[in-house]
Order: C-alpha cells, then structure tokens, then sequence
C-alpha cells in the first residue's frame, strides 16, 4: 500500500513516539509482579535472577508463569503492531520490534534487570507476520535438543533465525525483525550471562528462560 504524502508525514511525526512506547512498554517487569503479588517474592533474588516466565514457574507456580507468558508477549506485540499499522517502513518497525526486547531484557522500571526477551521476541514476530513466529519456535525448539542443553540452543537462536527466514523466502519486514530483535537477543546472552559469576552453573543447568 502506497500512503499518501500526509500519511507519510504523519507516520514519519508518529515514529518516535512508537518507538518510545515500544521501549516502555517492553520494560513492564510482568514476572516480578505477578509473582510478587502471588507468592510475596522478588524472583531476581532467586532461581535464574531473571525476571522470565521460567523463573516466574519456580517462584509462583504454572499458572502465574502462563500469564506472565502471555503478557510478555503481548508487549512486544503491541508496540510492533502499531508500527505496522502506522504504515512505519521497515527499518522503523525493526527498530521498534528490537526495542521492545530491549525494554524486557534491560527495563526502566525494574532497575535495568529484566528476562532474556524470547518470549517478547515471540510477540514481534506475530506481529510482523505469525509463520515468521513460528519458525523462530521452531528454530529455539530444534537448537535445545540439538545441543541438548537449553541455555546454549536458546544462545544462538537470535543469531539463527534470520538466515533460516531468509532461506525459507521469508524476506522482507520479518527479515528486518528477526536481525534487530536477533542481535538483541545474542546481546542478551552473551554479555550478560556469559559473563555472570556461576558461568559453569549457566553452561551446565538444563533449563531454559523466556
């Protein structure tokens, strides 16, 4: 769809407010209220030390962590939906998809210490286009049991997606997504629990977070 010269404008004036609420919104620490609310408990002083569903599971239970779910995917799918419906190119929904991982993973409202951004992530991708989310889980569920480890397939999946889209035929703004939110996922991992003081705890557990 062409948009109009006042539409084009109007998208452009819009932009960063989109992404700023991309950026927001993503930094709702759902995890640790929920399970403050429901088991009276600060998940990032325990389990993981991320505020993620997994960890939500740990501290208050399956049905807090499938809400927590939901609602961390939601704040990625809002924003991007937005994006898209603005008529954004796509760079900017890119941009807005990547800050939404960016607010779960280093939040404003929870001291800059958040979750490692899949399932937020997830929420992008079904914004953008739903096959693309679900290549994306089937990438994150082939690489944990190929290396039969969650932490080290969940590692690389950011990094894995786009080629696999792009070999798929899924090109264009899906493409775009999956590099931004891509790159922040592998950033994620590799700065933040690569270099945490129980590494070989990391390298070595068998479980994986959202």
């Amino acid at each position: 769809m062409t948009l109009s010269p006042a539409s084009s404008a109007f998208s452009a004036s819009f932009a960063p407010l989109v992404l700023l609420a991309s950026y927001l919104l993503g930094s709702l620490p759902f995890g640790l209220w929920i399970s403050r609310l429901v088991a009276g408990v600060d998940i990032r002083e325990g389990g993981s030390g991320h505020v993620t569903t997994t960890n939500t599971m740990r501290h208050a239970g399956w049905g807090a962590a499938a809400l927590v779910l939901l609602l961390d995917m939601a704040k990625g799918f809002a924003p991007t939906y937005l994006a898209v419906k603005q008529g954004l190119p796509a760079w900017g929904i890119a941009l807005t998809a990547a800050l939404a991982v960016v607010g779960h993973c280093w939040p404003v409202w929870a001291k800059f210490r958040g979750g490692m951004g899949l399932a937020t992530t997830g929420g992008t991708f079904l914004a953008v286009n739903p096959l693309g989310m679900v290549v994306g889980l089937g990438v994150l569920v082939s690489l944990v049991l190929l290396y039969g480890h969650s932490a080290r397939g969940s590692a690389v999946t950011g990094l894995t997606i786009p080629p696999v889209l792009w070999l798929l035929g899924l090109r264009g703004t899906i493409l775009w997504a999956a590099v931004a939110a891509g790159w922040v996922l592998a950033i994620r991992f590799f700065t933040e629990d690569w270099h945490r003081e129980y590494k070989e705890l990391w390298l070595d557990r068998g479980e994986s977070d959202e």
